[in-house]
């Protein structure tokens, strides 16, 4: 009990607390949404992408993450399009669940919650938390990889529901994300200091800002959605992305061999709601924005339950010592 309340108090309600101002401030001064959503996707997203992705040491073993994360989402691609098929889904709505499974929040809730579940408890060894570094450098690399895959398949698949092929391309190279992406790598391999060039500040102010940003303007598009209770799309998402998700990872996890620390990582990042800039990215291309909208929203509130019970779990199945 203890845990779950730690958890619903440290890492769900801040999330929140921070929506709920997003939907306070525009019901009373009627924010734009896209002016919010462009100053996400065209400043806030490539900076955080960029700063994380230069400073990630990447070893040759999280090469296996990404691998994993690859055969996760395709797998993901797969139930989509099974369930799109028995729903009878548009071509907007298949996409839109789409991206409402594939893509979660290991950004906003995953690394946070990684780190306080190897810095606390029995982690916490003689007054240090040696698992630690571990956990996040795992995380992190699912975490890019999320973020990768969210900017270019994510608003691939936004984009198809109101463009042609050539126009959602075209769309996804205008974001800077994709920029962000190839700049850091090259950079990282030219051994080029970044950090010492006048602009990081600006750059790290901006990636340090992304969670807030993006959930004050979850809040503010939350404030502008009519929510339809009758509408089981919603339901069938959270449950696909809560219980067949961490599901699905326990499949996965001993084909790569991963165990411990590594283990309960992934399977706690593959255990999340579903990522924020779902949403964004469905205000953005103005495409079934009230399901994304609510979809993001009632699979954070029944991660408050089904995340305690996964923390548990991978103790069990992948115990560290």
């Amino acid at each position: 009990m203890s845990i779950f309340l730690f958890i619903l108090v440290h890492n769900i309600a801040p999330i929140f607390i921070l929506v709920g101002l997003g939907f306070t401030i525009s019901k009373k001064f009627n924010l734009d949404i896209y002016t919010l959503s462009k100053l996400n996707f065209y400043l806030f997203m490539p900076a955080f992408i960029f700063v994380n992705l230069f400073t990630t040491k990447l070893e040759p073993t999280m090469l296996k993450i990404l691998l994993f994360c690859m055969v996760y989402l395709i797998i993901n691609d797969l139930i989509s399009r099974v369930v799109s098929k028995l729903r009878h889904f548009d071509t907007g709505m298949a996409n839109a669940f789409k991206n409402s499974i594939q893509f979660n929040n290991t950004g906003n809730i995953g690394l946070s919650l990684v780190t306080l579940v190897f810095s606390t408890g029995p982690y916490f060894i003689n007054g240090e938390t040696p698992y630690l570094v571990e956990a996040q450098t795992a995380l992190i690399i699912v975490m890019v990889f999320t973020n990768i895959s969210t900017n270019t398949l994510g608003f691939y698949n936004a984009g198809r529901a109101t463009m042609k092929f050539k126009d959602s391309i075209i769309k996804i190279f205008s974001m800077p994300s994709i920029y962000a992406i190839p700049a850091a790598l090259i950079l990282k391999q030219m051994h080029v200091n970044v950090a010492s060039w006048f602009v990081w500040p600006a750059l790290s102010f901006l990636k340090d800002g992304l969670v807030a940003m993006a959930l004050i303007t979850l809040g503010v598009q939350l404030s502008k959605t009519k929510f339809d209770f009758t509408d089981l799309n919603v339901p069938i998402s959270v449950f696909t992305r809560l219980i067949i998700g961490p599901i699905l990872a326990i499949l996965l996890i001993p084909l790569f061999g991963f165990e411990g620390v590594v283990a309960q990582t992934v399977f706690i990042a593959q255990s999340v709601p579903t990522a924020v800039n779902t949403a964004l990215i469905a205000v953005e291309f103005k495409s079934n924005e009230d399901f994304a909208t609510q979809a993001v929203v009632m699979s954070t509130i029944f991660s408050a339950f089904t995340l305690t019970f996964a923390i548990f779990i991978s103790r069990i199945l992948y115990p560290v010592f």
